[in-house]
This record gives structure tokens, sequence and C-alpha cells, in this order.
């Protein structure tokens, strides 16, 4: 695929916040790197899909999937994945609290990193500008996920990451995957790191998640990720191994290549 970065924006009943935010990433990555902006539109009801044909006139880079109904957050973030033209992805959530200025900070660490194929960066909220109620409940969660799955990420449910395309899409999918993505990753035997990143109040729009429905789905997904986690398979590779391209008496000869 071409060098670049593709930035996925799952949203819901957002109508306020896409513009401004769309124009936000626009100007983070000016004159950075070809960068495309990729709203999937999950169902919404109020005026989203409107808002972003007007705009999609004035920014050519802006691309509109939608879905039929919603889907879920995670349904959202593959359908903007598959569809990338890049395989550099950033996802960041649609409520204009992920600063889009810290885009450009992950693009650098991302395209620097020796490890970049199996890397996941992802945005730690130091200074969450939440609700204490959701501060503390996000906190129980963490501690409790990091103690069982052994992920050691801070903040695995800030939607601001980065990671390749191509490692996206051998994780296993399922409802909710966007909150664990760290502990997929290392299921797979890629690498997480955790970066600063800053958080702003929501100024428009209302949260979409309850506190009680949030920990509610996690206690599941959470036990769910736990079974997952120990049945990983992955494979320790000693040689590649290739069909010979010289012609030979024996049709499945195979020479190792070191």
């Amino acid at each position: 695929m071409a060098i670049g970065i593709s930035v996925v924006v799952p949203v819901k009943d957002e109508v306020e916040n896409v513009v401004p935010l769309a124009n936000e990433i626009a100007a983070s990555m000016a004159n950075e790197a070809p960068t495309e902006i990729i709203f999937v539109d999950d169902g919404s009801t109020d005026g989203t899909a409107d808002a972003l044909a007007e705009l999609k006139q004035r920014l050519p880079q802006l691309r509109i999937i939608r879905h039929a109904k919603n889907a879920g957050q995670s349904r959202s973030i593959r359908t903007g994945v598959r569809a990338a033209r890049f395989d550099v992805i950033v996802t960041l959530d649609g409520d204009g609290q992920n600063d889009p200025a810290d885009i450009l900070e992950l693009w650098r660490i991302g395209v620097t990193a020796p490890t970049t194929p199996s890397l996941l960066i992802a945005g730690h909220r130091e200074d969450r500008q939440d609700s204490w109620t959701k501060r503390t409940a996000s906190q129980i969660a963490n501690r409790i996920r990091r103690r069982l799955l052994v992920d050691d990420t801070p903040d695995a449910g800030c939607g601001l990451k980065l990671f390749p395309r191509s490692l996206f899409l051998d994780l296993p999918y399922f409802d909710h995957m966007h909150r664990f993505l760290p502990a997929l990753v290392l299921r797979e035997g890629g690498i997480v790191r955790s970066v600063r990143v800053n958080h702003r109040p929501r100024r428009r729009g209302v949260s979409k998640y309850g506190i009680f429905d949030r920990l509610g789905v996690g206690v599941v997904d959470l036990f769910g990720m736990i079974w997952l986690k120990r049945r990983a398979a992955r494979p320790y590779l000693l040689d590649e191994v290739l069909l010979d391209s010289q012609p030979t008496s024996t049709p499945d000869r195979i020479s190792a290549v070191r």
C-alpha cells in the first residue's frame, strides 16, 4: 500500500462535532503526509450524514461510509480500517475529546519505530476531562483489566491509537474488541507503547454510554478476552519454506531459505 495515513473516526449522532473535528484533523496533518479522513457514520439519525456530505465538497480528503443501522463502535472501526487506502491507521473518537493535534506525534513515533509492522501506539489520557464518576469507573476498570490481562496499558479505553492496517485485520474480531486492542496485539506477539495525549472536555453533544452500560458489557467481554488469551497458539518459525521454483521430478519438493 502507499505510504500515508488513514484517520478512522466512528460517529453516531455527532452532528455538532463532525465538521470542526474533521477540519482539525485536516489541519493537524497538513503538509506532513498523504492523509485520508474516514468518517464511519454508524446509523446516525440527527443530521450527521448531511453535515458530512456538505463538508465533503470543501474537504476532498474526507471519505464517508454509512452503516444502514447502528452496528457499534468496534464494527465501525473495522469498516473504516478495511476501507482504508493507507497502511498506517489512526483512530480517534468522534466526540471531539481526543485532540487531533496529537496525531502528528503518534505518526512520527510510528514511522520511525523499528518494530512498526507489529506496533500499537495507544494514547494515555493522563489528565482526563470527564466527570468524577466516569474517571473513577474507568480507573477501576483499567486496574482490573491490567491485572487479569497483563497488558501493561494504563488507558486501554483511549480512542486515539495508531497501528498498521495489516496488524489490525489479523486480530480476532468480536463486538467491543476496540476496548481490548492492547491485549489482542500482545496476544499476536506485537508490541504496545503508551504515549501521553491531551484530553478535552466534551463541548457539544451528549455521551452515548452510561457508567453501568460500560461496566456491565466490560465484565462479560473481559472474561471472553481471558478465554481468548489462554487459547492463543502463535507459531514460532525456524525457517521460511518456499516452493522450489526449479523444475523437478518431485512436485512437492521444498527448499528452506534462511
